[in-house]
């Protein structure tokens, strides 16, 4: 069983990427910057192949770097991820311990601001609980990928015109097709702190997307899940320094939602 990395940054240094993330396989790295050109290099035993594109998009980095991998599991990355040694024989472990899985999601250390989840037991992902992974802790079996033709939505996330969400649609694309997914309490690296690419606090926009997202999640249920989700973060999201309250924010979501299903 082979392994891939597919890393996302932007205005990288790719002659560094590799030692920076602690790179301990195969490969290929989308560097969004002012540019095209490509290159490779040897690191640790390891081929890099470095692509550089004059575009933006994290879900367009994504698929650029989805449609070249060639390895049996594909790893999903971004610049601010420092893998742990032997991250890859960890990954491999779990897929051989799960001979039925076609996709296993991996716990990072983050700080604690930023953190959506940590899986202390092994759990399967469904349509009501895959709202919560982020990108870099996706591991999937890259044939099912290409069979099933899924990719990253184009409409989501860092550099597109909603500001989050695209790895959520992945998941609920991936469960749509009828891939078995869990998630694993196996730590394969960190985040490092930095700026946020998409997040400019808790304002309208981040509302009104929000509504845009659950409405493609989750159909009918979208507005009783919307409210759960403003009840269970109100203390994060309403605070005197975000002048939006959950009846603005519950609306805004609406708005979001009504939005989506106009299109």
């Amino acid at each position: 069983m082979t392994i891939q990395t597919l890393v996302s940054c932007v205005k990288q240094n790719t002659e560094e990427i590799a030692s920076k993330m602690n790179l301990q396989t195969d490969a290929i790295v989308i560097n969004q910057c002012d540019e095209n050109s490509y290159r490779e290099y040897t690191y640790l035993g390891h081929k890099i192949c470095c692509y550089s594109f004059n575009e933006r998009g994290v879900g367009l980095s994504r698929n650029n770097a989805l449609l070249r991998a060639t390895e049996d599991i594909i790893l999903f990355s971004d610049e601010d991820i420092v893998y742990e040694d032997e991250y890859a024989q960890k990954v491999i472990a779990e897929f051989e311990k799960h001979p039925d899985m076609d996709f296993l999601l991996f716990n990072m250390d983050v700080e604690e601001s930023r953190a959506t989840y940590h899986t202390e037991t092994e759990t399967l992902v469904k349509w009501y609980n895959c709202g919560r992974y982020p990108t870099y802790s996706f591991a999937v079996r890259r044939e099912k990928l290409h069979r099933n033709n899924i990719t990253f939505s184009l409409l989501f996330g860092g550099g597109a015109k909603y500001s989050n969400g695209e790895d959520s649609i992945f998941i609920r694309d991936c469960l749509k097709k009828g891939m078995k997914i869990m998630a694993v309490p196996v730590t394969i690296g960190k985040e490092v702190p930095r700026p946020s690419t998409w997040f400019n606090g808790y304002n309208e926009k981040f509302f009104f997307d929000r509504g845009v997202l659950y409405a493609y999640l989750y159909g009918k249920l979208a507005k009783p899940l919307a409210l759960r989700f403003l009840i269970k973060h109100r203390a994060i999201m309403f605070k005197k320094e975000y002048p939006i309250t959950m009846k603005k924010a519950y609306f805004l979501m609406k708005q979001g939602m009504q939005h989506e299903r106009s299109f």
